[in-house]
C-alpha cells in the first residue's frame, strides 16, 4: 500500500511538471487547430465577419478547382523534394570528405557552414542582388563577360522558382553537414579496419559502413528538410513575393495572402488543412519508406 501511495504521488509529481506546457501546448496549438477546422467549412471571410455558416466542403472544392491554388501546391512539392535531395546528396559526400585528415578541413567545414548562420531574408537580399539583370547584378555580369546575354533568373516564370531553391541549397548544405559530420564521427573505426582486411575498397566501405550507419541522421535531415520545404515562406518573401504572376506561390503565401490579406478566411483555413495533411502523409510515406530500408 505504501509502494502505491509512492509511486501514485511521484506520477503527480510529473504531471504537475508537464501541466505548464500541457496548457500552453492546448491553448497555442490544439485551440487554434481545431478553430482552424472548423472554420474550413464555414463561409467566414471580410464580407461574413459574423454572421459565419456552415458550407460543407464548398472551400475544399474552391482549392481543388482553383489554378492558383493548384500551383501553389505544385511549387510547394518542386521545392521541398529537389531541396531536400539535392543538399542530402551533397552534404553526405562533403561530410565524408570533411571527416578526413585534411590540413584545411577545419576552414573548409567554417566556409560551408557560415551561410547557415544568416538570416533568410538577408540570403534573399543578397541573393537578389546576385540575380539581378540590370548592370549592378554579379551573376549576370560574368554570363556576359562569357559572351552569353543577361538571364533574368527571378523575372522569367520558368526559372524564377529554381533560383530560389539554388539559394536555398547554397544555405542549407554546411548545416545539414555538420549534422552528418556528427554523426561520422560517432562511427568506429574498427569497421573500416575490418573491411580493408576483407579487401573492400573506398566505395564498398562507403555503401556498407558509412551510408547504413549514417540512417539516424540521414531520417533527421530528410524528414525536416521535406516539413521545412512545405513551409517554406520567408525565402519566397524575400526574393519574389510569389511572382513573377504566381510562379513561386507556395502553400503558405496563398494561406497568408488569400487567407490573411484578401480577407478570404474560410479558404485560407481550408488550405491549412490540407496543407497539414499533405505534411502528414509526406512524412509517414517518408518514415515507412526510411525503416524498410534500415531492415534491409
Amino acid at each position: 500500500m505504501r509502494m502505491k501511495t509512492q509511486i501514485f504521488r511521484r506520477e503527480v509529481t510529473y504531471a504537475l511538471f508537464i501541466l505548464p506546457a500541457l496548457v500552453l501546448y492546448c491553448i497555442f496549438f490544439v485551440n487554434p487547430t481545431l478553430k482552424t477546422f472548423w472554420y474550413s467549412f464555414t463561409n467566414w471571410s471580410d464580407v461574413n465577419p459574423v454572421h459565419v455558416k456552415f458550407v460543407g466542403l464548398a472551400n475544399y472544392k474552391v482549392l481543388f478547382e482553383d489554378s492558383i491554388y493548384l500551383t501553389g501546391i505544385s511549387n510547394t512539392f518542386i521545392y521541398a523534394v529537389l531541396s531536400t535531395v539535392i543538399i542530402s546528396s551533397i552534404a553526405i559526400p562533403l561530410s565524408v570528405l570533411l571527416n578526413k585528415p585534411l590540413v584545411t578541413r577545419n576552414l573548409l567545414r567554417s566556409v560551408f557552414f557560415t551561410p547557415a548562420v544568416f538570416s533568410i531574408l538577408v540570403i534573399g537580399f543578397l541573393w537578389n542582388f546576385m540575380y539581378s539583370p540590370s548592370d549592378f547584378g554579379l551573376i549576370n555580369r560574368l554570363v556576359e563577360w562569357l559572351g552569353f546575354s543577361r538571364i533574368n533568373f527571378l523575372g522569367d516564370p520558368k526559372l524564377a522558382l529554381y533560383s530560389v531553391i539554388f539559394t536555398q541549397i547554397w544555405q542549407w548544405t554546411g548545416y545539414n553537414m555538420v549534422i552528418f559530420l556528427a554523426n561520422l564521427q560517432s562511427i568506429s573505426k574498427d569497421y573500416y579496419e575490418a573491411a580493408t582486411i576483407d579487401g573492400a575498397n573506398e566505395m564498398q566501405s562507403f555503401q556498407y559502413i558509412t551510408l547504413p550507419l549514417l540512417l539516424p541522421s540521414i531520417t533527421f535531415v530528410t524528414v525536416t528538410g521535406m516539413i521545412n520545404g512545405m513551409k517554406i515562406f520567408d525565402i519566397i518573401y524575400a526574393m519574389t513575393s510569389g511572382g513573377p504572376g504566381y510562379a513561386t506561390e507556395t502553400i503558405v503565401s496563398l494561406m497568408i495572402k488569400k487567407g490573411i490579406s484578401e480577407g478570404f478566411y474560410s479558404h485560407g483555413a481550408a488550405f491549412g488543412m490540407v496543407f497539414v495533411g499533405i505534411v502528414g502523409i509526406i512524412t509517414f510515406i517518408q518514415m515507412k519508406f526510411i525503416s524498410r530500408w534500415d531492415t534491409k
